[in-house]
């Protein structure tokens, strides 16, 4: 009894390490399932935006101070390094793959707009230049112009203004 409670034991514990120090994403469904809302995704990518920013700069402060505390450094990259991947996982497996239609207007207009936020969030991953930043909210608001009516877009502006 007591190899079996143990051998049990172990196994769970094994379980767990696994599976427990695993990072599970969670991403949209490739189905038409419609719980989750465009405007929420831009409005998503702008959080990500500005939260690179703000590791970029923290970075860059990080760097002048002596001694440097490395542990802060790494995390702040590696903050950078997340919220850029995950914008490069919406605009590919949300807007690429699911919503943007060859057949809708201004199609080459979004998967310009969308391709320069892949790049400049490739970029943000390179660098600190917080250029790249900029880059991207412009890549966006060029999507949201060219993805969304001017009603929705207006309504999307008049959201993010009361965010800021």
């Amino acid at each position: 009894m007591k190899t079996l409670l143990r051998s049990t034991l172990i196994t769970l514990l094994g379980i767990t390490a696994v599976f427990g120090s695993a990072r599970f994403v969670l991403s949209h469904c490739e189905i038409p399932c419609g719980i989750y809302g465009d405007k929420t995704r831009v409005e998503i990518l702008s959080e990500h935006i500005t939260t690179i920013e703000k590791s970029m700069n923290q970075i860059m402060e990080l760097q002048k101070k002596e001694p440097v505390n490395y542990n802060q450094l790494v995390r702040w990259v590696n903050n950078k390094e997340e919220h850029a991947t995950k914008i490069q996982h919406i605009v590919t497996q949300y807007f690429m793959t699911q919503r943007v239609k060859p057949s809708k207007k201004n199609y080459v207009d979004q998967l310009t707009s969308l391709h320069g936020m892949l790049v400049y969030a490739m970029k943000t991953k390179q660098t600190t230049d917080v250029a790249n930043c900029k880059g991207l909210r412009d890549s966006l608001h060029k999507f949201a112009k060219a993805y969304f009516s001017e009603e929705d877009l207006k309504h999307i502006q008049g959201e993010h203004k009361e965010h800021k």
